[in-house]
Formats: C-alpha cells, structure tokens, sequence
C-alpha cells in the first residue's frame, strides 16, 4: 500500500500523539502521588518560607539582575564602538576581550573577581557579594551583548549613515543620533533574552559568600532545604523564577513578531 507524503506525515503524528499517552497514562498509574506532594509540595514549608524568600532572595535576584546589566551594557556598547572602529588597537582588543570572556564559564570569572584579584592585588571590589557578583556577571555579559549591539549597528542601512555625513553631521553625532537609535530598537529583544539569561546566572552567587540579607533565590531555597530535609523550598524558588522570566520571555516574543511585521 503506497501512502502519500502527507498520509505518512499524519500516521507519524497520530503514532507520536498515541505514544505520549501512553507514557503520561503510565507515568500517572505508577507514581506515588502523595510522597511527591510530600517531598515537593508541602505547604507548611512553603509557608514558612514567606515572606524571606520575596523580600529578601527574590529581591536580591532583582537587584544582581539589574546592576549587571547595567553594567554590562554600557561596557557593551565601549566594546562594540571599539569593535567597529577605525583604528587597530582598539579592534584587537575589543575581539580579544570578546572572544575571552564568550569562551570562559561565568563561573570562572566570578571566582576571578572575587577570589583572584584579593590574593593577586589585596583588594577587594566594594560592595562584596553585590559588587563582585555584578562585575563578574557584568564582564561577561558585557562580551555577549557586545556582539549583539554590533550585529544591530552594522544592520542599519549604509544610506542612513551616508545621508548623514552628506548633511554635514559629525561621524560621532551620526553615530550616537542616527545609528544607535535605529540599532536600538533592532537589538531589544536579544538584548531582553540577555536580560533572562543574567536573571539565571544571578545563581552563581553563592560561590562568593553570602550573608542571611544578600542570599538570591538559590542559595535560599538550598540553605532552606537543608534545614527542612525537603525539596519543597525547589518548587517555591523555581515557581518565582518563572513568575519573574516567563514575562519577560513574553515580551521578546511578542518584540521580534512586531519587528518581522515591520520588515
């Protein structure tokens, strides 16, 4: 019996559909529903993580958040200019420092801010876990918007920068009033996916110490779990993870449809 592309396509579907049931059927029959309840969903232990795990890790989340890309995006932007510069030095170090920083682990960086440069120099950033979390996570995310900013640069047409420099503009007021603007609203949604990605990352903080007032969601939830001997404290900061990115996941979706209807 010769079935046509299409037939096969849909036999292929329903097959697949019919076999995830099944697996989900299984899944359900064989669980042991109340010592997942008990291990991942206890409500009292949850309860007793209020208000802490709001106001106190969910904010510093927040706050990490916000000052590394802050950070990291005005060092993106040093970089990206100097990427696309005119004069040598300043392109090979920009590639270098890109190049670097996309290929080590963040980790390894934040333990280089935090841990090497106080043995190497005796000093310490100001700010302690805030301050040397968010360079760290700063540098590196300086070294992949860097990229992305470039992308949007060089995307804008050559006939706007050209029309610029015809009505006597200045290759820096066409830079910063013609290109960057148009850039800009071209880079927004990599840029809010980078955004999500340091959100994450903020999780790496615990490797330079913290205090019971600079704990971020995850140190929380592990230190919380510690001491209930329950998974519990997971679900609660993986649920807050969600409520704070899935927004923001939102939004580049609803970004890059906008822009390719624009296109």
């Amino acid at each position: 019996m010769n079935l046509t592309p299409r037939e096969r396509t849909k036999i292929y579907q329903i097959s697949m559909y019919l076999l995830g049931g099944v697996l989900i059927a299984l899944v359900a029959v064989f669980t042991d529903w109340k010592k997942v309840q008990r291990n991942f969903f206890d409500a009292e232990i949850a309860a007793d993580m209020f208000p802490e795990v709001v106001t106190t890790a969910a904010l510093n989340t927040v706050i990490y958040t916000a000052l590394s890309f802050a950070i990291g995006f005005v060092l993106a932007l040093v970089l990206a200019l100097m990427r696309l510069s005119s004069i040598r030095p300043f392109r090979v170090f920009a590639i270098g420092y890109i190049e670097l920083f996309r290929g080590l682990p963040a980790l390894i960086t934040l333990l280089f801010v935090g841990f090497g440069l106080p043995i190497a120099f005796g000093w310490r950033l100001p700010g302690g876990t805030l301050g040397n979390g968010s360079a760290g996570l700063a540098i590196v995310a300086g070294a992949y918007m860097a990229e992305t900013i470039r992308a949007g640069i060089e995307a804008v047409p050559k006939g706007q920068v050209e029309a610029a420099r015809s009505l006597g503009m200045s290759k820096t007021r066409t830079m910063f009033t013609i290109v960057l603007p148009q850039a800009f609203r071209i880079i927004i949604p990599p840029l809010t996916n980078e955004l999500v990605l340091l959100i994450k990352d903020t999780s790496l903080f615990f490797i330079l110490g913290t205090t019971p007032q600079t704990k971020e969601l995850t140190k929380f939830a592990r230190d919380f779990m510690s001491t209930s001997r329950n998974a519990t404290p997971l679900t609660v900061v993986a649920i807050i993870y969600l409520i704070i990115t899935l927004p923001l996941t939102f939004l580049v979706r609803r970004l890059e449809r906008s822009a390719a209807r624009a296109r």
